[in-house]
């Protein structure tokens, strides 16, 4: 394969899948006959993945999917790299595609109202629309909408304990206010929103296709965002029309790199940054100093190492 042919493929779907459990053997099965790398996840509620490889082998496995009517109009977002982003490939089970914690949310038959990039600056523009981001602080730190609330979060799991003391959310002479959420490509606003409804909240809305599709689509003279957008994959950040950003990443807790964080005494490649340090022990930080080793000496025979972590989907 030549470089810069590797297509990444990044989808989810909330869908109901009694059968998720028994579909996993064939479909990891597919994916390695076509010499296809990532992560896909499986559970009741639908699925969720990143995969990557020749772009013949990737559309093959997405036409795999979408043979079951279920998946049939699954949607992806395609992305190129000149190595492989990936070096396994993993079909694990969850009980959750994108993980809240809480019972009887169904983005399937309850999320919010869609809205387009086009309209998504007139809808965060209203003073009586409050703006959530959905997202992990670490995240958040590096770009969000001008004027949306941080919940300030380190799991998507916390976002309905904040939602429930959060100020601005409260009812307002007796009324719910109307809410706008946002994400990196869609699954946790539309997931946030099923939670926002199920508490009541009439007028609920999210943005179609996350923030990606929103930079993808809206010039940067008629932007709101403020900043980059973290991406769970090599590129680490993106700006508008999705060129990569300036981001470094730490690769023991797979978060963005603070400025300047390469200068503190706190950082050491593959092992700790400021962020991470102090979470660590101390024979964490040996295992991550071996597996920086083998990486380094791998990188320097040319060799690929099938040590590193395996990033999560993209698609949040």
């Amino acid at each position: 394969m030549s470089p810069s042919r590797y297509l990444t493929a990044a989808f989810y779907k909330f869908v109901d899948l009694p059968d998720y459990a028994e579909r996993k053997p064939a479909l990891l099965a597919f994916c390695e006959s076509r010499q296809v790398k990532g992560l896909i996840l499986l559970a009741r509620e639908g699925i969720n993945s990143t995969i990557a490889g020749a772009p013949d082998d990737v559309h093959a496995v997405l036409a795999y999917l979408r043979a079951d009517p279920r998946l049939a109009d699954l949607q992806h977002k395609e992305s190129f790299a000149d190595k492989a982003p990936f070096y396994r490939m993993k079909v694990r089970l969850k009980k959750e595609i994108v993980t809240m914690q809480v019972d009887g949310i169904s983005p399937t038959h309850m999320a919010g109202t869609y809205v387009k990039p086009e309209d998504w600056n007139a809808l965060i523009s209203d003073p009586d629309v409050v703006v959530v981001d959905t997202r992990n602080d670490y995240e958040v730190e590096i770009g969000t909408f001008a004027g949306a609330l941080n919940p300030h979060i380190k799991s998507f799991s916390a976002l309905p304990a904040w939602v429930q003391q959060a100020e601005p959310l409260r009812p307002r002479a007796g009324r719910k206010p109307k809410v706008a959420m946002f994400c990196t490509g869609g699954i946790r606003c539309e997931k946030s929103t099923a939670y926002m409804r199920a508490q009541g909240y009439e007028e609920v809305y999210h943005l179609e296709g996350g923030i990606l599709k929103y930079l993808e689509n809206i010039a940067p003279e008629n932007s709101l965002w403020r900043g980059e957008c973290f991406v769970f994959d090599e590129r680490v950040s993106v700006g508008h029309g999705l060129v990569p950003g300036h981001h470094g990443l730490c690769r023991a807790c797979r978060q963005p790199l603070e400025d300047g964080a390469t200068d503190s005494p706190l950082y050491e490649a593959g092992v700790s940054c400021p962020r991470c340090h102090a979470h660590t022990s101390a024979a964490q930080k040996n295992s991550a100093r071996e597996r920086q080793r083998q990486w380094e000496l791998a990188k320097m025979r040319q060799q690929v190492h099938i040590g590193a972590v395996l990033p999560k989907p993209v698609a949040d």
